[in-house]
């Protein structure tokens, strides 16, 4: 059973787009993915993506996927969401994993716009309906033109907002025109997917995070949400300008190598990344801890 959430905020508010810890010889590391779950929830976040883009899913197999989502669900119980990506630039797979991922107990699924086909908005339509026609699970769609290629039209967006299950969209498009309007007309929640944007994704009609900074300063992002939404707008701004380091520390490079470093520099699970993904240089690693310094956090 997942958390109380509400037509507003199905998914709740501060999620975390959660890295695949895996062994030094580069296996899936359950006990630290299940161990790193525990210490996100704990330190605030409503909720976890798992397998998503963050979580190395295009080099996971579909059997470590749904070993994942089992493992985290298992560690989290009713405490936090467990989101399961279950996108794919094929339809028929996608559907797969996202009835693997409901049997395995994940109380969501993230769906991201299929990539490198370049299929047009008719085709976007009926390949996200197809997926979450497969499950009684929620749907978030997932709007990330700069790795997909396709943008999700503001019209397709209301079309999707129709299927009952289709509930929100993580938008990492960058376009803040759009995002005002997709968010007017299709009433779907809305949560912001780039760190840098969450405070202006809120002005415009967001909800809520899914983050990757999350990782470190779930609470801040907490008290960012929570002071803009009393109307506090000056001490949101000062929490944004605070993790301004921090948002910048981690997408210098490939936000999942710098995630798993700053992981280990925590002394927190996270272990190797999978090629074509590579460890950071020394020079990177120093320039991270300088950047996570900078926005208060905390290094082991």
């Amino acid at each position: 059973m997942a958390p109380t959430s509400t037509p507003q905020t199905p998914f709740g508010r501060v999620l975390t787009a959660m890295v695949t810890p895996f062994t030094a010889d580069g296996a899936l590391d359950l006990d630290g993915a299940q161990r790193l779950a525990t210490h996100l929830v704990d330190a605030g976040n409503d909720g976890l993506i798992v397998n998503g883009t963050t979580g190395e899913s295009p080099t996971t197999s579909d059997a470590e996927k749904a070993q994942l989502v089992r493992a985290v669900v298992e560690a989290v119980g009713d405490r936090a969401h467990v989101i399961a990506g279950a996108g794919t630039n094929h339809t028929h797979h996608s559907v797969e994993l996202a009835r693997a991922a409901e049997k395995a107990g994940a109380n969501g699924l993230l769906v991201v716009t299929p990539y490198y086909n370049k299929p047009p908005q008719e085709g976007l339509v009926r390949h996200f309906t197809a997926v979450a026609d497969a499950t009684g699970l929620p749907v978030m769609l997932y709007d990330i033109p700069g790795r997909s290629g396709v943008p999700i039209e503001t019209e397709t967006l209301v079309r999707l907002a129709e299927h009952p299950r289709i509930v929100a969209n993580k938008d990492a498009k960058g376009d803040l025109c759009a995002t005002s309007w997709a968010i007017a007309r299709s009433g779907l929640a809305w949560y912001s997917g780039d760190d840098m944007l969450n405070l202006p994704q809120l002005a415009v009609g967001a909800v809520g995070f899914i983050s990757v900074a999350g990782h470190f300063v779930a609470g801040d992002l907490r008290a960012m949400a929570d002071a803009f939404l009393a109307g506090d707008t000056a001490k949101a701004t000062a929490i944004h300008q605070k993790l301004l380091p921090v948002f910048t520390g981690l997408f210098r490079t490939q936000g999942v190598m710098t995630t798993k470093a700053a992981l280990a520099l925590q002394g927190l699970p996270a272990g190797p990344v999978r090629l074509p993904l590579v460890e950071l240089t020394e020079q990177e690693t120093e320039q991270l801890k300088r950047d996570l310094t900078a926005g208060g956090v905390q290094l082991g």
